[in-house]
C-alpha cells in the first residue's frame, strides 16, 4: 500500500457520483465505486490486492462506519415511528414469513444450502437507501409512515441475524458476541442519553465550535473504534459494531454537525475505499464461468421484492411495497463477511451484490411510481 495506490483508490471512487449523477438512471452511487473495484482488482486489471493488510484495514474502518451511518439512518426518534410501529412491525413479520419459502425453493434450485442466509437477505430492507428516497421523491402520507418502522426493524433484526444465518456452524459464538455488542451499545446509548439531558454535549458543541476542535467527531469516533476493538474481541465482525452504535446515536439524536462531518468522513474517502475494496474482492469471473450465479443474484433481487408484496394483504400499496424491497447494508455485509472468512464459494458474494442491484432498480421504479400516485390527485 502507497500513498499513490490510495490516490489511485480514491480517483476510482468518484465513478460513483459520476454514474449517479444522471438523475433519469437512478443508479446508486456505490455502483460505481464496485465497478471501479472490480476494474481495478484481480478481475480486472490486478493493481488493487484485497489481501493486502494495510488495504484490508482501511476497508474494516470503512465497513464500521458504513454500517454506523446506516444505523444512525434508523428513524428510532420519529414520532410516526411510535404511532405506526404495530403496523410496521406485523408487516415486517409477514414479510419474514414469507421469505421462508421463497429462500428455500431458491437455495435448492441453485444448491447452495444458504437457506438461512437468504431468509435473512429476502427479509431485509435498508433505512439508510429508502429515506433518502421518500425524502427526494417527496413521498408522504399514513401509507408512507407505516414504512418506516417496517423498514427500521427489518433492518436492524436482519443486521443482527446476518452473523448467525451466514455461520450456522459459529451461531452459538455469534449470538454470544452479539449479545456482548448489544449490551456495549445499550449502555453507550445511557450513557449519551445522560450527557445530552445534563446538557454537557451542548456545552462540549459551543466550545468545540467556537474553537474549531471538531470534538464531536473525534469522541464519536474513539467510541466507534473502542466498540469495533471488542467486536474483534468477540470474534464478530465490525458491522454489528457500527450498526449498534448508529442505532444508539439515533436514539438519542445526531447532531446535525456531526452528522455532517461524519457524512464528510465517511462518503467523502473511508466509504469509497470500503466500496472499492468489496469490488476488489468480487469474483466477477466467476459469474461467467458459472452463469448460474448470475441467475442466483437475479432471483435473489426478484425474490426479494416478491417477498415484500406480502403486506398488500394488508393494504400497503405496490409501490410501497415495491420500495421496501430495497436492499444494500445486508448484502453488502452477506458479501463481506463471506469474502473474509470464505464462508461463500467463488462468485456467490457478488451474486449476493448483483441481487442487491435488483432490489435497488425495483426501488428506484417503485418511488417513481409512487411519487406519480401521490401528485396525481393534485394535477
Amino acid at each position: 500500500m502507497s500513498l499513490g495506490l490510495l490516490a489511485l483508490i480514491s480517483v476510482a471512487g468518484l465513478l460513483g457520483p459520476l454514474l449517479a449523477l444522471p438523475r433519469r438512471w437512478g443508479l446508486p452511487v456505490i455502483l460505481g465505486e464496485l465497478l471501479a473495484g472490480v476494474a481495478l482488482g484481480p478481475t480486472g486489471a490486478g493493481v488493487l490486492h484485497t489481501d493486502e493488510p494495510a488495504f484490508a484495514f482501511l476497508a474494516n474502518v470503512g465497513f464500521a462506519l458504513v454500517m454506523f451511518v446506516a444505523g444512525s439512518h434508523v428513524p428510532i426518534r420519529e414520532p410516526a415511528m411510535r404511532t405506526a410501529l404495530p403496523v410496521g412491525a406485523f408487516r415486517a413479520g409477514l414479510v419474514a414469513v414469507a421469505a421462508v419459502p421463497v429462500a428455500f425453493v431458491i437455495a435448492r434450485g441453485f444448491g447452495t444450502g444458504h437457506v438461512a442466509l437468504y431468509v435473512v437477505l429476502l427479509a431485509s430492507s435498508s433505512a439508510a437507501l429508502i429515506l433518502p428516497i421518500v425524502n427526494a421523491a417527496g413521498l408522504g402520507g399514513p401509507a408512507v409512515l407505516a414504512l418506516l418502522p417496517q423498514v427500521a426493524l427489518a433492518d436492524a433484526l436482519c443486521i443482527m441475524a446476518l452473523p448467525l444465518a451466514i455461520d450456522p456452524g459459529r451461531a452459538g459464538r455469534s449470538a454470544v458476541g452479539a449479545g456482548i455488542l448489544v449490551g456495549c451499545s445499550v449502555l453507550l446509548y445511557f450513557g449519551l442519553r445522560l450527557v445530552e439531558r445534563r446538557g454537557w454535549r451542548k456545552r462540549l458543541h459551543r466550545l468545540s465550535e467556537r474553537r474549531k476542535f471538531a470534538l464531536e467527531l473525534r469522541i464519536n469516533l474513539a467510541l466507534l473504534f473502542g466498540l469495533a476493538a471488542i467486536a474483534q474481541a468477540a470474534r464478530v465482525s465490525v458491522m454489528l459494531a457500527g450498526f449498534g452504535f448508529g442505532l444508539a446515536v439515533a436514539a438519542v439524536g445526531e447532531p446535525r454537525r456531526l452528522a455532517k462531518q461524519l457524512f464528510a468522513v465517511t462518503e467523502g474517502f473511508i466509504g469509497p475505499v470500503f466500496f472499492v475494496w468489496l469490488g476488489a474482492s468480487l469474483d466477477v469471473r466467476a459469474l461467467g464461468a458459472r452463469p448460474a450465479l448470475i441467475g442466483l443474484g437475479v432471483a435473489l433481487g426478484i425474490g426479494a421484492a416478491v417477498t415484500h408484496f406480502a403486506p398488500l394483504a394488508t393494504g400497503q400499496p405496490i409501490p410501497l411495497a415495491g420500495l421496501a424491497a430495497a436492499q444494500v447494508g445486508v448484502p453488502v455485509a452477506a458479501a463481506t463477511l463471506g469474502s473474509e472468512e470464505r464462508l461463500l464459494a467463488p462468485g456467490e458474494p457478488a451474486a449476493l451484490v448483483l441481487g442487491a442491484l435488483v432490489t435497488m432498480a425495483v426501488a428506484t421504479v417503485a418511488a417513481s411510481r409512487a411519487a406519480r400516485a401521490t401528485t396525481a390527485p393534485n394535477t
